[in-house]
Parts: C-alpha cells; structure tokens; sequence
C-alpha cells in the first residue's frame, strides 16, 4: 500500500519541477513511510512514497521498463493484486521476464503484454498512474469497488494526480475552493461517484480508467455490477460463499510483513479472523493475531440502542478464545477522542471535514496503536452492504421510502453520535436554505436509482432490493471505505477488505432477496457459510456497528470546545452557525448528548476552515 502523486502537461518540460513534484509527493508520506521515489520525464512526473509489503527489497517505485536503452512505460502504484502469482506465471510462459518478485512489475508487464485491457484481469484494491512513454498517453486506474483512491485535476495542458487531495493541493496551481455542491457532498451522507469536494478536482470513478493524451480526456467503464440469473439452489449459493470466502482470505494472507485482523465480534470480522487462522495454521504459520477497540467503561457500564444492541468487547474474546488468537484490545479514554492534536490528525488525514466525530477518531487511535505490531490488517468492512446486514434493509419504510434507505431510517442525521437533533442542526438557517440538502439527496437519489441493472420480470419485492442492494454497493460503502483507507493510511497500516472482492459482490449481488434472507434474518448466507467456523453465540448475534463511546465525558468535553468556539470571534465556524441554536445547545438544561451529532459537524468545520486555506464560494 502507497501513496502515489503526478502531473502530465502535453505543453511543457517537466524535468526541471522536481521541487514541486516533491512537495506532492511528499505529502503522501503518512501513507509510505518506508521509501520514497520520483521521475521526470519531459511530460511527465511521476512520483511515489512506498510501504513496503510484498518483495521489501525489489518493489521500489517508480518502476519502470526499458528495451535498449529507450523507455517504454512508466507505474506508480498503490495497492495489491491478489492473483498477481498466476498472473506473472501466464506472462512467464509468454517470455516475459521478471527482475522483482513485487506484484507491481506483474501489473507493469501486463499492460506491455495486453494493452489497456489488461485491468480487466486484475483482481485486487488499487490505484494507480501508467505513463507509456511510446505514445505518451497516462493511464489512471481504479480497481472496481473503490477500496483505494485516485484524484486528479484538470489543468490546460495536462493533468494533476494524487491519491489524496492534499497532494492535488500541494501543487501552486491549485487553490482549494469548495462551492456549495463540495459542501452539500460533505453533509449529505451520500458518496457521488466522481465527486471530490473541491472545485476542478475529481476522482477516478471506481471500475474506470482514465486516458489522458495530448487530444483531450477519455474515460472508460471497464467493470460493473450486472443484473444476471441466478440459477444455483441453496445449497450450492452457501457452499460457492464459503468456497469464495476460502479463495479470497488465503489470497489476502500474503504479506512479506507482520498481518492481523480487525476483530469486532460481529459476524463479519469473526468469519474474516476465523478463516484467517485456518488459512495460517494449514502453512504452519499463526496464530493469528487480532487487534479490537473498545472504550473505558464501556464494557461494564454498556447501554443498548436502537444500532447496538450488545458490547463488542465479550463477544471479541470469545472469537479470539475459539480460534486460539494472540488478541489484543486497544482502550480509549474520552481524552484522548477528544483531543485536539488527535483531532487534528484525522482532519488531515482526511481532507475533508467527515462528521463521524469520535467514530473517526478512535479508528485512526486503534490504526495507529496496531501499527506498533503490525502492517497489515484484513477487515470485514463491507459485509453488510453485499450481504444486507443493516436494520433498514429489513424495515419497510426505510426499504420503500423515496430516498436512500439509511437516509429513510434516519441514520444519516444521528451518525456519529446518540443525540436527537440534525447534522446540521447548529448551521446558520440560511446556508441550511442555501444548500437545499433534501433537494440534493434527491437528485442524488434519483441518478443513483438509474443506474440500477434490472432483470425483466422480476418480482417487484426482488426488484426494489436489488436497487437497495446496489444503492448500499455504490453510494453507501464508498464513504466507509474512504474513511477506512484515510484513518488506516495516516498511520501506515494496509488495510485488507476481502468482501469487497468483485467475485463475491457480484455474485451475491445477483442472488435473490429470498435467498439472502432465507432463515428470516439479515446476512442469511453469510452466517450459513461460516456456521462451522464460529461459534454458536456469534452465529446468533444481531448486528451491531463499529462502537461509539458512552462515556457521559465525551459529550461534555464537545460542550466545551463548542463553548470555546462560540466565545472566539475568529473562529472560522463562526460564519456557518446559528448563534441561537449554538446558545441553545449549551444552555445548563440541555442535555449534551441531544446535540452531540451537530456539534461534532460545527467543530469539524472548524477545525477544516484553520487547518486547510479553504475558499468557500458559497
């Protein structure tokens, strides 16, 4: 895993910008702390920071291929092929020669050997720039679920590129601007395909390929989910989930460095790390080591709700028993989510201001704490989006009502706290006015619900939940597995998603409803392909998602930031809020809790507006 920056410009001579290409580059560096490497050609300037995990001696980039002293092509690459073994082998056996044993060289040969389909045989999460020197045209892939990111930005004669935006924003041509369309994408809760925030940049869209010559832009559609049959019975459906499953997770075990899981209790992290340590005991290697987050008190003290039912904290020990895991719990104290230097860093690491609030923190303090034994980790993000884990998938009204249906289930307004009131509940009322969030989600809605592939003659039930199932696929995870790679990244950790593999997604994509609910409860499948390697409590647990703290502190620790907020005249935040609704909220009979969501989003907004020179042309 890498971070990866560049610029091509058609009408100029990049040689002599290797100051500026170093200021991109360098601001990837959370992301490889291990090496750094750039090259300037006349048109164009590649560079990369390098965390080492397969071939640590040989995968240094930017890598490139030369034949008799002439350059051919140019990668800098982040990311992991899992079947790059077999792929190499094919190439191999087609003359190809290999100097390194990095999956990077395997991705640079394949495109000598098959041209720009070559992206259609990878499997894996990557992002990366190919620069072939032969017909001086970039390529910028991105791999089909999104795990990794790409940004790039137009320029007059060329592009600019980076896997953050911050490496954009490195580069003095571009000022960071953010219009009301970047602000509404920030508060919405829906993850636009393409859409990056700030004015003139944009994301490669995950399945496409960007070809940037000379004549201009084009951009290429080279994987998406399709609407097909699905003709296995049951039990074939469960035995092809578990036979996926095996494939994927022994695929996603090789690492050249120290490898974990992430381990919740829940069904999905459970099945990851169980899997994982069957596939490490049958090589001789393990046991596994795990790694879970839990928050001081809250295993004692734990109060249920409407998300989480049970603590994580017993049910993460009774896996890691069963498994026989060397398992490690990372503690939280409410000082240190609400820190303002750990703050901070995930500010940065983000670019963004997210609103996840102490979600968001207490991921980049878990990251940063396994990064200390590990380099590697394997998650089980993603399972409740392919396999229809979440409350609203199975209430009607959020299932049939006119809009997203984690916005229908009111999860969009709450997220990141248990309080009542609206994200954006201590805004100014005329920005609310202004951006027209309703109307936004709406038309996000609407385009979304076009791009569903459909089945002629399905049932109706069927037909809407395949459109719910693709909603969660392209508009929901994206914004969890942003958030993963961010705060994962910042601290150098790679995170592996095995069920975002396209194999498994599209497969279970195209079974039926029915199918997937077939025992009356959510992840139907999920739970009958890995019943036998879990045990019986965890098979039965409901779902719970990633923890938020309890502690009554925490609450009381964003009274006081938002006290110091409304009492500094400078403070950026200022010019967005509500100065009633921010005197409401902290007057001595509010509770803090209620506000907790909103107050999360106003300092985040701060905090964003000192941290970044942002422009807001609102």
């Amino acid at each position: 895993m890498c971070g990866i920056a560049g610029w091509v410009a058609f009408d100029q001579d990049l040689t002599e910008q290797r100051e500026v290409l170093a200021a991109m580059t360098g601001t990837m560096a959370c992301r490889g702390p291990d090496a750094g490497g750039v090259q300037l050609t006349a048109h164009a300037a590649l560079g990369h920071r390098r965390l080492a995990v397969i071939d640590i001696e040989g995968g240094a980039q930017p890598m490139t291929v030369e034949r008799e002293g002439r350059l051919l092509a140019s990668l800098t690459y982040s990311g992991e092929v899992y079947n790059h073994v077999e792929l190499r082998a094919e190439l191999e056996s087609h003359g190809h020669r290999f100097r390194t044993r990095s999956d990077t060289e395997v991705v640079l040969q394949a495109y000598l050997r098959w041209g720009p389909g070559f992206v259609e045989r990878l499997n894996g999460m990557f992002a990366f720039a190919l620069w072939d020197a032969r017909t001086e045209e970039l390529l910028l892939v991105r791999d089909r679920m999104g795990v990794k990111p790409l940004y790039y930005y137009r320029t007059d004669d060329g592009v600019l590129f980076g896997s953050e935006p911050k490496a954009i924003l490195a580069h003095p041509w571009v000022e960071p601007v953010v219009g009301l369309d970047g602000l509404r994408e920030v508060l919405a809760m829906v993850k636009t395909p393409g859409q990056a925030i700030y004015r003139g940049m944009a994301e490669v869209r995950p399945g496409h390929v960007l070809r940037i010559r000379r004549e201009g832009l084009s951009d290429r559609q080279y994987w998406a989910l399709e609407a097909r049959e699905h003709t296995d019975d049951l039990p074939t459906t469960i035995a092809t989930v578990r036979d996926l499953l095996d494939d994927i997770v022994r695929r996603q075990l090789i690492s050249d460095v120290p490898l974990c899981s992430l381990l919740s209790g829940g069904l999905d992290s459970s099945t990851i790390t169980a899997l994982a340590a069957r596939g490490l005991a049958d090589t001789g290697a393990g046991p596994v080591r795990s790694f879970s987050v839990d928050f001081t008190g809250q295993a004692e003290n734990f109060l249920p709700d409407d998300l989480r039912a049970t603590p994580d904290t017993p049910f993460a020990h009774l896996l890691a028993r069963h498994v026989q895991a060397d398992h490690s719990d990372i503690v939280l104290d409410a000082a240190a989510l609400i820190d303002p230097a750990h703050r901070a860093a995930v500010l940065r690491a983000s670019d963004l201001p997210t609103g996840f609030g102490d979600m968001d923190t207490s991921l980049y303090l878990l990251f940063r704490a396994i990064r200390r034994h590990s380099t590697v980790a394997l998650s089980g993000e993603s399972a409740d989006e392919v396999f229809g884990g979440y409350p609203w998938f199975h209430e009607r009204e959020a299932v049939y009502g006119d809009t997203f249906p984690w916005h229908a289930a009111g999860v969009a307004r709450r997220l990141g706290g248990r309080g009542t009131a609206a994200r954006e509940s201590l805004l100014d009322p005329d920005l609310i006015a202004r951006l027209d969030l309703a109307a936004y989600v709406a038309d996000s809605y609407a385009t979304a619900l076009a791009e569903v592939p459909h089945l002629p003659a399905a049932d109706p039930h069927e037909r809407r939940m395949r459109e719910v199932c693709h909603l969660h696929l392209t508009r929901f995870v994206r914004i969890l597995l942003d958030r993963k790679d961010r705060m994962s990244m910042a601290s150098g950790l790679e995170v592996r998603v095995p069920f975002c593999d396209h194999r498994l997604v599209s497969y279970v994509f195209n079974t039926p409803w029915a199918m997937k609910t077939f025992d009356g409860r959510e992840k139907s499948l999920l739970r009958a392909a890995a019943r036998d390697v879990l045990p019986k409590e965890i098979v039965d647990r409901v779902k719970s998602p990633y923890p938020s703290t309890q502690d009554p502190n925490y609450p009381l620790a964003l009274r006081a930031a938002l006290t110091e907020l409304a009492g500094d005249p400078k403070a950026p935040g200022q010019a967005l809020a509500d100065p009633a609704a921010v005197a409401a909220a902290l007057s001595p009979e509010r509770d803090p809790q209620a506000a907790r969501p909103a107050t999360e989003v106003l300092l985040t907004l701060d905090g964003w507006l000192r941290a970044y020179p942002v422009s807001l042309r609102l």
